[in-house]
């Protein structure tokens, strides 16, 4: 039987064209309005129109008649996980508007700095969003939930609003990461074909030294916090952030605990008298108009992505990493490098560990990787870079909820550039050995499928 390398097809590099250009006006212009002094950079020239862009070059580059062009685009942007990560930020920005609007994040902000001390703001956002995360498998819904708090928090703590930000990321990355009902762990165990349990236990041991350097960190970075002496709150209206909490920590659906959420919410507004129902409507309506941008940012680069990867883009990143892979370290980090340009073209670590997952299974074997390494890895690095890329959901909907650009964001995202060291070095040091870590378990290797 050939080499599994050798039966790839190369791909298409020229398809990746239109990625680039949608990058370099998407980076390129917020660069130079930032030399320029512009307020705002990256908010000038909208992200949808650079993505816009890049797609009509797609279009002029693709292959097949005007029809195939534009379904082909279509069912990129209508894929099952960016609708999701759509309704999301609907759902998100509904719930984060009405709460305010009733004086639910003023009353959750002002019971938080009533009972942590100043040191452990920080860490505390980092560690209540990991644990939502992890509950709900889902960073997106975490991010929802915590940002509007993080944001109240940082304003009145006197805390960089990017650096609280970058805290709550942190956390919803890790927790998701670990999940294992994370849509990411599915993906990475089935690819492989390994148990849930052997997965978490591999993963958690590469990054729990980024987690615990980051709650350091920030414990240190949180120090200049300012408190007042007392804050005053209303306790029942911070019931919705504790039923979301805790429906989040059980497991309910995100759809749920957002909507559930933003009733909530509603109802002790207009019960109070805060505001009427139609006047909740409103509110409700103003929070899923603050998504659009991201909305509309989602759909684009799912289409353009889904366009590149029928052009080949996609075939031949996988192709240039598989084909220099001559060792079991080279293999991991292959499979690393793998997964990781599949999410920065995708923008969607699902996707990402779908699309590299079986070749990766086939990498692993023929260069005698365990498979239960392989997919912590493919969640890993995954997850690394779905937390880094400006254009990635989770950063997104967190730069849109706290109104600040996702360029602002990044410098600050301290949990994912630890992992990113930590799955290197992982790497590098064989470590953690599964021949110990499962030393009761055969190796978690199967015949490669013909």
């Amino acid at each position: 039987m050939k080499n599994q390398v050798e039966k790839l097809d190369k791909g298409n590099p020229v398809a990746l064209i239109p990625l680039f250009v949608f990058l370099v006006l998407y980076l390129g212009m917020g660069i130079y309005f930032s030399m320029q002094g512009v307020e705002m950079a990256f908010y000038q020239f909208p992200a949808p129109i650079a993505a816009l862009v890049g797609i009509v070059v797609a279009f002029f580059m693709a292959s097949g008649s005007m029809e195939e062009r534009v379904s082909s685009f279509i069912k990129g942007a209508g894929e099952n996980n960016v609708i999701i990560m759509c309704m999301i930020y609907l759902l998100a920005g509904a719930f984060s508007a009405v709460s305010q609007a009733v004086g639910g994040v003023d009353a959750t902000v002002n019971l938080g700095l009533s009972i942590i001390p100043s040191q452990f703001l920080l860490p505390g956002l980092f560690v209540i969003a990991a644990f939502i995360a992890t509950a709900m498998g889902t960073s997106m819904g975490t991010i929802g939930a915590v940002v509007p708090i993080a944001v109240g928090i940082a304003s009145k703590a006197a805390l960089p609003l990017p650096l609280t930000i970058g805290a709550v990321i942190g956390g919803a990355m890790f927790g998701d990461n670990l999940s294992i009902i994370s849509d990411t762990t599915i993906a990475a165990t089935q690819t492989q074909g390994v148990e849930m349990r052997d997965k978490f236990k591999m993963n958690l041991l590469i990054v729990l030294p980024a987690a615990i350097l980051t709650l350091v960190f920030l414990f240190f970075a949180g120090d200049t916090a300012v408190q007042a002496s007392q804050y005053s709150y209303e306790i029942i209206k911070v019931v919705p952030y504790i039923a979301v909490l805790v429906f989040a920590l059980i497991g309910v659906n995100v759809f749920i605990v957002l909507f559930g959420g933003m009733l909530l919410s509603g109802l002790i507004g207009i019960i109070f008298g805060d505001f009427t129902f139609i006047a909740m409507a409103q509110e409700a309506y103003a929070g899923f108009n603050s998504m659009t941008e991201v909305f509309f940012l989602s759909m684009f680069a799912g289409g353009l992505a889904a366009m590149i990867r029928k052009e080949g883009g996609l075939q031949y990143l996988i192709y240039a990493i598989s084909s220099r892979i001559k060792s079991t370290k080279g293999a991991e980090l292959g499979i690393a490098a793998l997964v990781s340009v599949t999410d920065v073209c995708t923008a969607n670590n699902t996707v990402a560990i779908i699309i590299s997952g079986p070749l990766a299974r086939n990498i692993a074997i023929e260069n005698n990787v365990d498979l239960r390494r392989s997919a912590s890895l493919l969640d890993i690095f995954a997850c690394v870079w779905q937390g880094i890329i400006p254009y990635g959901a989770q950063i997104l909907l967190a730069g849109s909820l706290a109104e600040i650009s996702p360029i602002q964001i990044i410098p600050n995202l301290h949990y994912n550039f630890l992992v990113l060291i930590a799955g290197l070095l992982a790497i590098y040091f064989a470590f953690p050995s599964a021949d110990k870590l499962f030393a009761k378990k055969a190796p978690a290797q199967q015949k490669k499928s013909a």
